[in-house]
């Protein structure tokens, strides 16, 4: 139970001015006892409102969306008292300058995830009104997650990552665009191109040097020049961003690259989805359902079972996916893991649900307490030394080509096969 000071604003003998009423208020509540803030997020201006922990509304106020209305926003809501926590709305678009700042300052910052449904229903839709309702989610903690922090490497693989996809989607029309134009072209042109796989018609067409476009077959080359050197250079670009997008991920988790069946694609989509600070997650289930990858009750009268889960986070969620079929590929353990389930009548649509789950509570411990990874050898300058080549050394060890160089990477180093090779590496004689 907490005292509270509150100024009320009483007319005095119906002018218009008025006069401020000190009186004392007793809060029946056990939470701390200040102010709590709310800000509805837009492009240019950033409407704020604040409560106090009874609720009451303080008032509310506009401020820029630059750093300057950061500050001019703070130093207003710390003005009505003391601030315990903000609540703000699109932490990770419009709001992610304002969420910056404050935990910079110190701050505890809630993101609001969801409107109050039952104020819009009685109020309307308003700047005002939304600050108001992010206020009071603040203040009970209802519908409210600790934001992403975005101010480590986690935040650099999701900018690479936005590129990596963009350039990847652009790389895939243009091929696509290339093989209709050469579908649609003259027959002497089609005959030529046609038999050649893809790299080989882009290196052709890149080298085209047409004549007159007033001629089909003239025009169809200066589209497909155009178009296979956009090809070349985007495949340039993607090679670049990958090749980041690798360093980084084993840089911001070299425990979870060294899983099985987790690459740099997948890698990057678990940590974009758990943010530079995954302790901001309450416990493993919370990020299974994140990923939308933890059982949903489907339970009626005397059945009892679960299906999946369509919510969540769907590229984490495919992350999973895409993990769980690597390992029923590849991994001994888990093919038998499936047959023993199949065994027991689950379907494998539920067979890789549970897989799933199982994968996001590895990769949540993975993510907030990974393990050392030890230094790799040397690996490849000892293949080197013997004159094998990636595709000989995966064909001795009955495995693929990209395996081998992930041991060799460190991206590995406590894969099953990394033993073995090693041994293999020993008995080899070095090349003359």
């Amino acid at each position: 139970m907490n005292t509270l000071t509150v100024l009320s604003a009483v007319p005095a003998g119906g002018a218009s001015l008025v006069q401020l009423e000190e009186r004392q208020v007793l809060i029946m509540s056990d939470g701390p006892v200040g102010v709590y803030g709310g800000v509805d997020t837009h492009k240019d201006v950033h409407v704020a409102a604040a409560v106090d922990q009874a609720g009451r509304l303080l008032g509310t106020a506009s401020f820029g969306a630059d750093p300057q209305g950061y500050r001019e926003l703070q130093a207003w809501l710390g003005s009505l008292g003391p601030l315990v926590r903000v609540g703000v709305e699109g932490t990770g678009s419009y709001g992610a300058g304002l969420s910056r700042h404050l935990l910079g300052t110190g701050v505890e910052v809630a993101e609001v995830v969801r409107p109050n449904r039952q104020m819009r229903r009685r109020r309307g839709k308003s700047d005002t009104v939304d600050a108001e309702a992010a206020a009071r989610a603040a203040l009970g903690a209802d519908g409210t997650v600790t934001p992403k922090s975005g101010d480590g490497v986690v935040e650099s693989i999701r900018q690479i990552r936005v590129a990596v996809c963009s350039t990847r989607d652009h790389l895939t029309r243009v091929s696509n665009q290339i093989r209709d134009l050469v579908v649609t072209a003259p027959e002497q042109l089609r005959s030529q191109l046609g038999p050649l796989s893809r790299a080989q018609r882009v290196a052709r067409c890149a080298r085209f040097r047409p004549g007159n476009p007033a001629d089909p077959a003239q025009a169809a080359k200066v589209a497909l020049r155009t178009l296979a050197r956009q090809h070349e250079a985007l495949a340039a670009d993607l090679a670049e961003l990958r090749e980041h997008l690798d360093a980084l991920t084993a840089q911001a988790a070299p425990a979870l690259r060294a899983a099985k069946g987790i690459g740099p694609d997948t890698a990057s989509i678990l940590l974009i989805t758990a943010g530079d600070n995954p302790h901001r997650l309450r416990n493993e289930a919370s990020f299974a359902a994140l990923c939308g990858a933890s059982p949903v009750e489907a339970s009626s009268g005397r059945t009892t079972r679960h299906r999946l889960n369509q919510g969540g986070n769907r590229q984490a969620n495919h992350a999973l996916w895409r993990i769980a079929m690597v390992r029923l590929a590849t991994c001994e353990r888990t093919r038998t893991y499936a047959a023993r389930r199949t065994a027991q009548g689950k379907s494998r649509r539920e067979i890789i649900r549970c897989l799933k789950r199982y994968i996001a509570r590895e990769v949540f411990a993975l993510l907030t307490k990974p393990h050392t990874v030890t230094a790799a050898e040397n690996l490849r300058a000892q293949r080197h030394a013997t004159g094998h080549s990636l595709t000989a050394a995966a064909h001795q060890l009955r495995t693929w080509p990209a395996t081998i160089s992930a041991i060799e990477r460190g991206h590995a180093p406590h894969h099953h096969l990394a033993p073995a090779y090693r041994n293999w590496l020993k008995t080899q004689q070095p090349a003359a």
